[in-house]
């Protein structure tokens, strides 16, 4: 079975690559391809979701690479590739034949292999890999059509975001390679670091987590990221990226639990973020706004679990929503294809202007406000249960948060289903590619509802494992259900002439100004930084090696001067001297005969006497 692991995760990866490399040439083919290795991936993820095979390779000294699929990783596989493969098979029918079809769906099988990766990496060195490339795949994604300069700058605030939480991550690593008590930095050894190290690697694992799974104060940046195609915002926002960061927790929930703070830290944001964030979506016009800040409010439901140590209700969310989300998700697209609009009240009318898209939108909301007898009711139940046993002040809060996102849910539904005039010649029925999809997620929306109920809950309480999980009581799911409905009546008797103050709809409709106070915080005085340190390079520093060239010229000059007038006046002193020489040897040589004998006498005569004197 450890060849299946291998191939579920290669497998994306692989396939991803050679599309987005091959480019334009294969566009034809891409759709067909891309739908099939996400269908082959979902069969190996249930196949391996049974099994719970391990693996481990050589990457690094000590510090190997390793997989893993035990009971929590396999639901997530189970959910990533399913949603991966409904998500790609609306997106033969969204993403046009003109569009570099290649390029979208090798990157969109790219980022779920790297998902994939993600949730089934036992090391952290494997999964800091997968989580840059998952990051930089959600930049390729989000900036899919670069040409437009304003997707471009929304993909750019989307990965700087997240790269800045990531530096979490490289925190904790560095932490757990330093304090030489976590082994092979595998992730179930984390818990065995102590002190000022353990802290450290539990503070950057929660700062990680909340940019990547867009928790206050990173939540902006899940604004811009609808900038991309929609099929994009439907596996970005469902069961991907967006939801790493909780699942990270939920999966190191010992390390909270043993930090004595970090449970209380990631359950508060998590409950906060729920209330804060879905006022942010009730003030939103633009549906896909909307859906972007129920992202990350009903993520923090997920967060909240962890913090609480309620995984087993924190996974049957993160179930849930996957469908629920991508499903609308997916609808919001289909109607931004068809009428070229996104805004509410420019989408009145529009369920009932392709019925598939506005029934199935309608189960997908339903499910986002906790309506009975949907998913996201029966799930939020279990894991407040968590909350209520650990602060009944945390299940207050996170009770509010259900009952704001059912008011949300219903203002879009209002929106949507309001009776318009509609000329018969704008109908326009959907593409079979895309009724398929929308219709599976629905029927999951309501079918994932027995996954909250015993027995199968207690068997999904067995197989993901972790500490013991209170039980709802039927007055919780009764208490629950009852104000959602009664919410989401009050909101569709009432429509838009619910209001809140212009000051807080203009505060939350902006996403609480959250990116203004970042660029005043962080990026304006770093880009002043850089301007000053250009300044100083430009002013004192290129004059410093201006004026040090220029010296080094002048002094190169003098040099260059003396020693030749020192050199050249030897040279020439030297060859004076053996010219002298070589005059003065030439006058003995007369060529007369008698001169010869005569220097000769001379000559013997001299070196007898130096031999009478020697003696």
């Amino acid at each position: 079975m450890s060849a299946l692991l291998w191939a579920l995760v290669a497998l994306p990866l692989t396939v991803g690559t050679l599309l987005a490399v091959a480019g334009r040439p294969v566009d034809r083919y891409a759709p067909g391809v891309a739908v099939g290795t996400a269908v082959a991936a979902l069969g190996l993820a249930v196949a391996v979701a049974f099994e719970h095979p391990r693996v481990e390779a050589p990457l690094l000294e000590g510090l190997p690479a390793g997989l893993a699929v035990d009971g929590l990783s396999g639901l997530m596989v189970v959910t990533v590739t399913a949603v991966t493969a409904a998500v790609l098979l609306f997106s033969v029918a969204d993403i046009g034949p003109s569009e570099a079809r290649a390029r979208f769906f090798g990157l969109m099988l790219l980022f779920s292999g790297a998902m994939l990766t993600t949730v089934t990496a036992t090391t952290l060195p494997v999964l800091l890999m997968a989580w840059e490339v998952m990051g930089a795949t959600s930049w390729a994604l989000i900036g899919y059509w670069w040409r437009d300069p304003e997707r471009g700058d929304a993909a750019n605030t989307a990965f700087l975001t997240t790269r800045a939480a990531d530096l979490g991550l490289y925190l904790a690593a560095g932490a757990a390679l330093a304090s030489g008590q976590a082994g092979s930095l595998a992730l179930e050894d984390l818990t065995a670091t102590t002190g000022a190290w353990s802290d450290t690697i539990t503070a950057g694992v929660i700062a990680a987590a909340f940019g990547k799974s867009a928790q206050l104060p990173f939540s902006f940046w899940l604004s811009r990221a609808m900038q991309g195609p929609s099929p994009v915002s439907a596996l970005l926002h469902s069961a991907t990226m967006v939801v790493a960061g909780a699942y990270l927790l939920l999966r190191l929930d010992p390390l909270l639990a043993q930090s004595g703070w970090g449970g209380q830290v990631v359950a508060w944001t998590g409950a906060v973020t729920a209330v804060v964030l879905g006022l942010v979506a009730v003030a939103q016009t633009d549906l896909k706004q909307l859906l972007a800040a129920s992202t990350c409010a009903q993520i923090g439901f997920m967060v909240l679990a962890a913090g609480t140590g309620a995984v087993t209700g924190g996974t049957l969310q993160l179930i849930a929503h996957a469908a629920a989300k991508s499903l609308a998700f997916l609808v919001a697209g289909t109607w931004l294809t068809a009428l070229g609009t996104k805004a509410l009240p420019a989408l009145r009318g529009a369920a009932r202007r392709h019925r598939t898209a506005g029934i199935t939108f309608t189960v997908a909301a339903l499910a986002l406000a906790g309506v009975p007898p949907l998913a996201l009711w029966a799930a939020k139940d279990v894991l407040l249960a968590g909350a209520l046993e650990d602060n009944a002040a945390l299940y207050i809060v996170g009770l509010a948060g259900a009952v704001i996102s059912a008011a949300y849910s219903a203002k879009a539904l209002w929106f949507v289903w309001q009776p318009v005039a509609v000329p018969d010649d704008l109908e326009q029925p959907l593409p079979y590619a895309a009724r398929l999809p929308l219709a599976a997620l629905a029927a999951a929306c309501a079918a994932l509802t027995v996954t909250s109920f015993p027995p199968v809950r207690d068997a999904v309480e067995r197989v993901v494992g972790g500490r013991a999980q209170p039980v709802p009581h039927l007055w919780e799911f009764v208490l629950s259900g009852a104000l959602a409905v009664a919410v989401s009546a009050m909101v569709w008797m009432h429509g838009p002439r619910l209001t809140v103050p212009s000051r807080i709809s203009a505060w939350t409709g902006d996403w609480l100004r959250l990116e203004n106070a970042a660029r005043t915080i962080f990026v304006r005085p770093v880009l002043r930084l850089a301007d000053v340190l250009a300044a100083f390079d430009d002013r004192v520093l290129d004059r410093a090696v201006e004026g040090t060239a220029a010296g080094s010229v002048r002094l190169a000059r003098w040099t260059n001067a003396q020693a030749e007038r020192l050199v050249d006046g030897t040279v020439e002193g030297a060859a004076g001297g053996a010219r002298a020489l070589g005059r003065w040897a030439r006058r003995p040589q007369t060529g007369q005969l008698h001169q010869y004998l005569a220097q000769a006498v001379a000559a013997f005569t001299v070196l007898a006497v130096v031999l009478v004197l020697v003696r």
